[in-house]
């Protein structure tokens, strides 16, 4: 919808920092790490469909990804971490789409998230095309969309398996997989970034 008569569609998003965050052209100046904290914090996995009192949010699957990234690769660098806990940071400003709907979308939503991501990659200065960091990365994701599905949304062991593969050298016991406050997640990630960026920081100094 058009702000008024004759006018282009509004593609910018205010974020709560004050930034201005253009969708179609997003600018890392733009992008703030309290933004992305607050946002994930409150963006729901499943669609919110899962048990408890609290929606499992996307910040809460991003530290979930990154424990998981850590355990399976004990060597890996600072920066890696980071775009672990970082690989869905798009989703402060589209939102966590469930996979059957992207489907129906088609690209459109892809070149927007990539865009964005691209942005938030170029902000804290990691890889933009680590293809096999990202190859790591989605390996503990499906591992934590495996144990979401299970003990969350309501998944048999079967079907999650066919979805995400059974996990193997992971054990749920080593997860924290209850849902939490909103703002608790939000600074529990503020944490563990500030956390990892101290650790990236110290390796570029050398």
């Amino acid at each position: 919808m058009a702000d008024r008569a004759g006018a282009p569609p509004r593609a910018w998003q205010r974020m709560l920092s004050g930034r201005r965050l253009d969708l179609l052209d997003p600018s890392p100046l733009d992008v703030e790490i309290a933004d992305i904290a607050h946002g994930l914090a409150r963006v729901a996995r499943w669609n919110g469909q899962t048990r408890g009192d609290h929606a499992f949010s996307v910040a809460q699957h991003s530290l979930l990804v990154e424990r998981i990234f850590g355990l399976q690769n004990p060597s890996a660098t600072p920066q890696a971490q980071l775009t672990a806990l970082l690989h869905d940071a798009a989703e402060y400003v589209i939102g966590d789409m469930i996979s059957p709907f992207k489907a129906v979308v088609g690209g459109g939503y892809k070149a927007v998230e990539e865009r964005l991501q691209n942005a938030i990659h170029i902000r804290f200065a990691l890889p933009g095309r680590a293809e096999r960091v990202k190859a790591f990365i989605k390996k503990a994701d499906m591992v934590a969309a495996y144990y979401e599905a299970t003990q969350l949304a309501g998944f048999s062991e079967e079907e999650a398996t066919r979805f995400f593969g059974r996990p193997r050298g992971i054990a749920d016991g080593e997860l924290d997989l209850e849902p939490k406050p909103a703002g608790a997640v939000q600074e529990l990630f503020l944490a563990r970034f500030a956390e990892i960026l101290a650790l990236v920081e110290g390796v570029r100094a050398g």
